[in-house]
């Protein structure tokens, strides 16, 4: 049977790459695609790489618009999701790739957030350890997903961070307590909104830090992840890097190892981890991903180093921010919650040079 689909905020760079994937899933037709400012519009005056779906008009974002369809995606700034929660009672599957349902923690939304909080949705991040002391080959969130009607797709800085580091504090191998990550990111993690700082004549040519000393918004999401696996107290220093490349994430994140814990040990909970999943690949030893590597695929690829000299491991991690990092896990999420193949309209191939 094949399942009628909603794309929100359509227009944007999340929801145009949701509807890219989307276009070459056999089990959804997408039927109606929205905006906001841009409604009236052809979908493909704002999507013109999106030709197989050149005959969709953009749509006013309203609760009657979206309503009667088996699945919505809502790709909207954050705060502005949960006002459909409601409105959208009757349908079956809804997938909400902003930030108004991924926190628990009420206080933590109005330390980083503001506005109205919203109660947390199923984690759309399959492959992360959860349950504290499962170890590294414990629980996924996988079998969260299995069956779920309302999801929160990841922040793309966030689940990268979570899925370097969540095998080593599951399998007790590093401190959570003292963990640094540096991102260089690409601008279109910042949506495609009109800003100065991101205009071509400011990011080309140079490297440009953000949101530092703890203010971005994905901290509270990275410590959920973390204390999720078991960490108690995780603590992280978070400092993304804007660089002039349009897609894609490369993190670092180190963190101390705890005393007594062998290299084998250490490089057994990551493959333990990820041994078996398609989408997060750990790469060989000494080897390391680049964002190339990823681009257009829903794959995830880690390289990890063991500093026996500073006493801890480096994890470095590549996604395409747009596709593993926030589309590529809300459609991997769909398939799971739908009992679809997993894989479905996915791919692990990136697009070089």
């Amino acid at each position: 049977m094949t399942l009628s689909v909603a794309v929100s905020g359509a227009s944007g760079y999340a929801g145009g790459e949701i509807l890219r994937l989307l276009a070459a899933h056999p089990d959804v037709d997408i039927r109606t695609v929205t905006a906001h400012s841009n409604a009236g519009d052809k979908l493909i005056y704002h999507q013109p790489h999106l030709r197989s779906l050149a005959h969709l008009t953009l749509q006013p974002t309203t609760p009657d618009v979206l309503a009667g369809h088996d699945i919505v995606f809502l790709a909207l700034p954050h705060g502005q999701s949960g006002q459909y929660t409601e409105a959208l009672a009757e349908t079956p599957l809804v997938i909400d790739a902003g930030a108004d349902h991924r926190l628990t923690s009420s206080a933590a939304w109005d330390a980083f957030y503001g506005g109205d909080f919203h109660d947390p949705w199923t984690y759309g991040v399959p492959e992360l350890i959860v349950g504290p002391g499962s170890g590294a080959a414990g629980a996924k969130q996988r079998e969260r997903l299995v069956g779920a009607s309302r999801i929160a797709a990841p922040g793309c800085n966030a689940s990268t961070v979570a899925l370097s580091l969540v095998p080593g504090v599951a399998a007790g191998v590093i401190d959570s307590s003292d963990i640094v990550s540096v991102l260089a990111v690409g601008p279109s993690g910042a949506g495609k909104s009109l800003k100065t700082n991101l205009l071509a004549s400011e990011i080309l040519g140079t490297a440009n830090p953000y949101a530092v000393g703890g203010t971005h918004r994905h901290v509270p999401e990275i410590q959920q992840a973390l204390a999720a696996a078991g960490a108690a107290d995780p603590r992280i220093s978070f400092t993304p890097v804007l660089v002039p490349m349009a897609r894609g994430i490369l993190a670092t994140s180190t963190a101390p190892i705890v005393e007594g814990v062998t290299d084998a040990e250490i490089r057994a909970a990551w493959e333990q981890a990820y041994g078996d999943e398609t989408f997060v690949q750990l790469l060989p030893e000494g080897h390391f991903p680049r964002t190339a590597d990823v681009l257009g695929a829903n794959t995830a690829l880690l390289g990890l180093a063991i500093d026996r000299a500073a006493n801890r491991v480096v994890v470095v991690a590549a996604v395409d921010n747009l596709v593993k990092g926030t589309a590529g896990a809300a459609v991997q999420s769909m398939n799971i919650a739908l009992g679809l193949p997993e894989a479905t309209g996915l791919t692990v191939n990136g697009v070089a040079p």
